[in-house]
């Protein structure tokens, strides 16, 4: 997921609003550009509604329904997959490794009866597929976005994982390698969504615009996560309704219809939209000099590819995805399988921690955005301190998940801190882009998330390989620790180390881009 900065705004998820600052290190500078931010735009359009705000609640909307298409598989898997009763059984033997059962609970019932024999290394390959196909699109996609406009990428991407999550009971029926590849294929069409929403929001908003309408945009992943889990867990827990199957209809022809109206209704650029007002065209002309060209800048690779910054910006991203990934498609697993939560609550539980983060998200934003325009903390220590957050924080809550043992409301509470303080990552290493070149910074984003995409493939199949058989607290105090390492080690490299000066190959002339 990618999260977005007041000039860029770049890659896709997890899902949550922009929180990046684009701010001068000269304090004098610094309160000139407060100074300007106050001061009344002109030429401001008066309109209450134009073609920009429909891009706005589209592109939200759309985000929304995306991650209800890839959020729903996590826990529908619970209820597909069928669940031996060896942990039920061994509840009762008073073993402090197994959560004893709750009172009323009835194995026949609980115990899920999926039409599907996939133990817990098949689970975690089918959860990650879909991170196959999602990490190798970024960069493609943010590139094809500047040559064939954004809106084609966006309404492309999710019209084909529409009738792919349509297709899916089907291809789940066939076989578990179709099912597989038809996974890949969604990620592979939805990878290149979030640089290709960058290109359109970089287009039509201006810059004292772009903090507001981006995090509208950007607020749909969790708004679309809080849906998907306790809807998806409700709709599989029916038989009256089709079950899991359900879910996939439900979610599948929302994005259909969602598609229908964002090729209707939205266009790449102000000057070839046919319904604009003309008093909306020209308050978005006046502002061309700062906002996103029609030209295609060519990358500088070569330095991109040898500065040391870049890959550190990279490696933040992969411990930051390995833990968020962990969490987001394991959580209903866990819930169910360790805490013996049912369906219902499954998806009820698992949506709570996303509800946390954006509540949480909102406030982290308002309080960088104090700090940032009082000039209390320069450029680099509001990131410095942000990473310490959301790394360190959320550590210590998955340590601490190595210790709540069968208490199920205290498992709750550190997983809704640890999804919920991990939020300020957007402060973070994911605003190092445009620090580090912001004529680049999507590009930079498309490259490093590449990279922390991969960790969708490798967290649910280290904790399939961790649980396989082994569905007890150990292994999952396991699972937590690795996570919880990863943050700390990656964090703290990434705080020695990092700066946020823009580096030379940032000007246009010296990469010898036309």
């Amino acid at each position: 997921m990618v999260f977005p900065s007041d000039t860029e705004v770049p890659r896709g998820g997890a899902p949550q609003q922009a929180l990046c600052l684009s701010l001068p290190a000269d304090p004098k500078a610094l309160e000139e550009t407060v100074r300007q931010d106050k001061a009344p735009l002109a030429g401001s359009s008066t309109e209450c509604w134009g073609a920009r705000h429909t891009l706005a609640f589209l592109g939200s909307l759309g985000f929304t329904v995306m991650y209800t298409i890839r959020i729903s598989l996590s826990v529908a898997i619970v209820a597909m997959a069928t669940t031996t009763p060896s942990n039920s059984s061994n509840a009762t033997n008073g073993s402090a490794d197994v959560c004893p059962l709750p009172d009323g609970y009835d194995p026949q019932e609980t115990d899920q009866k999926g039409e599907f024999d996939w133990d817990t290394k098949v689970q975690g390959a089918i959860l990650g597929s879909f991170y196959y196909g999602y990490a190798i699109s970024h960069m493609p996609g943010g590139r094809a976005a500047e040559y064939i406009g954004g809106k084609l990428l966006v309404g492309l991407g999710l019209l084909l994982a529409s009738i792919f999550t349509l297709l899916t009971p089907i291809c789940a029926e066939i076989s578990t390698g179709m099912f597989i590849a038809l996974r890949v294929a969604e990620g592979l069409v939805l990878g290149g969504c979030f640089p290709a929403m960058n290109t359109l929001l970089a287009t039509w908003f201006p810059p004292a615009e772009r903090s507001k309408y981006t995090t509208l945009v950007m607020t749909g992943p969790n708004v679309g996560t809080v849906i998907a889990m306790p809807v998806t867990g409700w709709l599989s827990s029916s038989e009256e309704l089709g079950g899991w199957r359900s879910a996939f209809y439900v979610f599948g022809s929302l994005g259909l219809l969602w598609s229908i109206a964002w090729f209707m209704l939205v266009h790449d650029r102000p000057e070839r939209h046919p319904r604009i007002s003309d008093a909306e065209l020209q308050y978005l002309l006046s502002y061309k000099e700062v906002m996103k060209e029609a030209e295609v800048v060519p990358l500088p690779w070569c330095d991109i590819l040898t500065s040391p910054y870049v890959w550190l910006v990279t490696l933040a991203s992969i411990g930051d995805t390995l833990g968020f990934y962990t969490i987001i498609t394991e959580l209903p697993t866990y819930l169910a399988n360790i805490q013996h939560f049912d369906m219902n609550s499954t998806g009820v539980l698992s949506a709570l921690p996303y509800a946390v983060a954006w509540v949480f998200s909102l406030f982290w934003g308002f309080l960088v955005e104090k700090l940032a325009s009082s000039g209390i903390m320069t450029i680099l220590q509001i990131r410095n301190m942000s990473m310490a957050i959301a790394y360190y924080l959320p550590s210590l809550c998955l340590v601490g998940m190595c210790f709540v043992n069968c208490n199920g409301v205290l498992a709750m509470v550190l997983l809704c801190l640890a999804v919920g303080l991990a939020t300020p990552n957007m402060a973070g290493y994911l605003c190092a882009h445009q620090d580090l070149a912001p004529n680049f910074a999507g590009s930079l984003m498309g490259f490093t998330n590449t990279f922390g995409s991969l960790m969708g493939v490798v967290a649910p199949a280290l904790t399939g390989a961790i649980t396989y058989n082994n569905q007890t607290l150990a292994a999952w105090r396991e699972v937590f620790l690795i996570s919880a390492g990863t943050y700390v080690v990656t964090c703290t490299i990434y705080i020695a180390l990092m700066t946020a000066a823009v580096q030379p190959w940032n000007d246009r002339k010296k990469t010898g881009a036309r």
